[in-house]
């Protein structure tokens, strides 16, 4: 009788091992496929900041080409139709 208690106490520290070693496995296996996610969302993360440097450079251009005399310029004439004294308007007949 002594033997067959030593054999299953054997076979109950076995299997809470097991027990053991697959919540560790499975727990792995779920950190692995949360850290893919979370580097898919950090690369998508990236390329929007370097999109919106791009924007801010381009609004930054933008702001100085603005206030540049060419920029007053095209407008004068664009919007308001201003010209210099001395030149000439030709128009075409529609």
């Amino acid at each position: 009788m002594r033997r067959s208690k030593k054999g299953t106490g054997t076979g109950i520290i076995v299997f809470v091992v097991l027990c053991i070693f697959g919540i560790v496995a499975f727990g792995k296996v779920r950190l692995e496929e949360r850290k893919k996610e979370l580097n898919l969302k950090k690369d998508s993360l990236e390329k929007q900041i370097e999109e919106e440097n791009e924007r801010a450079e381009d609004i930054k251009n933008l702001e100085a080409y603005v206030q540049t005399k060419k920029y007053i310029e095209k407008i004068a004439r664009e919007q308001l139709g201003l010209v210099y004294e001395d030149e000439i308007i030709l128009k075409e007949d529609d």
